[in-house]
């Protein structure tokens, strides 16, 4: 604007102005030395005291002094160099199961059923302990109505024979035992159809033959037990899947053998 100067108004000969001189006077010139004020220009310059780490994540929210006793909770300082040391591993004690006597259990059941069975199976295949022999026991099952009587004798002495020494050694347990009940099973329906109606208790009835049967297959299902000669396979103490797959074998070729060699109706 015209008529306006720039120039500070000359007050050095007015009294008003002496003693009162002030930097700020004059705002479009410099500060003096003396009062040069240092201006933050970064963040870090911002800090209230406290010197930023290259390591820390976050600053102390607080902002408590750091002279005073007063705690002060640091929810936030974490440092890129802290402790990862990791907890030691629970160690997992394996705590071995005992069988107590069930080893011995199985042991007697095991020899009493293949006791019983053995001296059954040596009847019929040599005649000892006064049996009818092979020749006999064939002329029974003729009596009876069974086709290939001469076939059937010989594989019935034999499997009670071999079922029954298994047994007692505790050798392919699953096989012995299944041979068992599919001799059973035939025993059970020959003996059935001998009288009419259903019969259970003895001397006429089945319950000799249910109850080698049910042992038998029990046999298969729990295993030999650790005294056996098949004391070392997963069967003697954890039998599953293919015990019970040889047991239903076993129950399918006795069923098998009753229908096609025979065909009567048991229960009738």
């Amino acid at each position: 604007m015209t008529g306006v100067s720039e120039k500070p108004k000359d007050t050095s000969g007015d009294s008003a102005y002496e003693g009162a001189s002030s930097p700020y006077d004059q705002p479009t010139e410099k500060f003096p030395p003396g009062q040069r004020t240092s201006v933050p220009r970064t963040e870090d310059e911002l800090s209230f005291g406290s010197t930023s780490s290259s390591n820390t994540r976050y600053r102390d929210s607080s902002f408590a002094d750091p002279d005073s006793n007063a705690p002060t909770t640091n929810f936030a300082a974490t440092s890129d160099t802290a402790d990862t040391t990791t907890p030691t591993a629970t160690r997992t004690e394996v705590v071995r199961e005992g069988r107590g006597t069930t080893d011995l259990g199985l042991l007697v059941l095991r020899v009493t059923v293949g006791a019983i069975v053995l001296v059954h199976g040596l009847q019929k295949l040599t005649g000892a302990f006064n049996g009818p022999g092979l020749g006999g026991f064939e002329d029974l099952l003729t009596q009876s109505g069974f086709d290939q009587p001469s076939l059937l004798a010989l594989l019935a002495a034999i499997g009670e024979t071999a079922g029954g020494a298994l047994l007692i050694l505790g050798l392919a347990t699953p096989f012995a035992a299944a041979s068992v009940v599919a001799v059973m099973i035939n025993a059970w329906c020959f003996k059935q159809t001998a009288e009419p109606g259903l019969q259970f208790f003895a001397p006429t009835g089945v319950e000799y033959e249910t109850l080698l049967g049910i042992a038998a297959g029990c046999i298969a299902l729990t295993g030999p037990g650790r005294i056996a000669l098949d004391g070392g396979r997963k069967w003697s103490k954890r039998p599953f899947f293919g015990s019970v797959i040889v047991l239903l074998l076993g129950i399918a070729g006795g069923v098998t053998v009753w229908i096609l060699l025979n065909g009567a109706n048991p229960l009738v």
